[in-house]
């Protein structure tokens, strides 16, 4: 799909026929898993050759960003479905003169929110494809932003789980700590996305700024939202840093009461076989076939082996309860 918008009256407006030679040229060009005939448009349009989608998914820095055509190519790693089944896709920036390309093959919610906010806002904040993505970048880390804050609640409630568990039931406590594993890797995964994410933002600002101020083109509100931009990403790169030591606090918190559940089910065990060992060994001795063993004829030697055995039991448990191993 090749979405397309102009900028009119302070606004973005949506062009209806993007490929209409008589319309003029757009500010914002939306490839979302685009046809090659969309690509080809683009390209003679402006220019340029867009980046496959195998290209843009290359991690090496130089293939992330670079100039080409008296063009900006700038790819970011972004976060789909986050509030699902999140997923990274990258995502492209192509700044043309006033024009800005964007390529995705996945569709970050961020990308509805500001074109249909943009549609609907009077500013001056859409004059230009450089001022259209910084728009972008910001609904992007606004959405990081809300995700992280989710993250901060759930690692909450599930740190209340942890600690504050009254199951009686040894097993069922397991269960409920093993779900929470699984809970907390989940996050976990969502949280590395968001991170590498903020990081591939924090680059491609950067990267700009620089070209920006070699060339000597950045206007002050151009300057301002780049700052702005990465103090957000610091700020959230540091807060999602402080989640992460989180995380892996809760996991080895709940390893470590899995672990020791299961070594209090293994004592129990242990203490049982220490407890049973000596009755088991009077009664062996007594079964023994000797010829001479007076017990045997004894009136009281049956009582006699019995009271032995239990003596021989409750002597180790009381010896373990006063040592405090019970």
């Amino acid at each position: 799909m090749l979405y397309s918008y102009a900028s009119r009256d302070g606004r973005i407006t949506t062009l209806e026929n993007p490929q209409d030679p008589a319309t003029s040229r757009p500010v914002w060009l939306d490839l979302y898993q685009p046809t090659t005939d969309e690509v080809k448009f683009v390209e003679t349009l402006l220019g340029i050759d867009i980046p496959t989608r195998d290209e843009m998914a290359e991690i090496e820095l130089s293939d992330r960003l670079y100039r080409e055509d008296n063009a900006d190519f700038m790819t970011i790693t972004a976060v789909a479905n986050i509030a699902e089944d999140a997923c990274k896709v990258p995502v492209t920036f192509i700044i043309k003169g006033q024009t800005l390309v964007t390529v995705r093959h996945a569709n970050p919610r961020s990308f509805a929110i500001y074109a249909a906010r943009a549609q609907k806002d009077r500013t001056d904040l859409y004059t230009s494809g450089e001022m259209v993505m910084f728009g972008l970048l910001e609904a992007i880390i606004d959405r990081t932003a809300d995700a992280l804050e989710r993250i901060g609640d759930e690692i909450d409630a599930i740190s209340r789980e942890v600690f504050r568990n009254k199951s009686t039931s040894a097993t069922k406590k397991t269960r409920d700590l093993q779900s929470l594993i699984e809970q907390i890797g989940r996050k976990g995964d969502l949280l590395t996305k968001l991170r590498e994410s903020l990081v591939s933002v924090a680059r491609m600002v950067a990267y700009h700024s620089a070209g920006e101020a070699a060339s000597h083109k950045a206007g002050k509100d151009v300057r301002q939202r780049s700052k702005l931009i990465q103090r957000d990403v610091t700020a959230l790169g540091d807060h999602a840093v402080s989640l992460s030591g989180s995380i892996n606090f809760l996991l080895d918190a709940t390893l470590g009461l899995i672990n020791l559940e299961q070594n209090q089910i293994i004592k129990i065990f242990s203490v049982a076989a220490v407890v049973f060992l000596p009755p088991t060994l009077v009664a062996s001795i007594y079964g023994m076939n000797f010829d001479v063993m007076p017990e045997l004829k004894w009136t009281l030697g049956y009582p006699w082996a019995l009271g032995l055995m239990v003596m021989s039991a409750v002597l180790p448990f009381l010896y373990f309860k006063r040592r405090g191993w019970l």
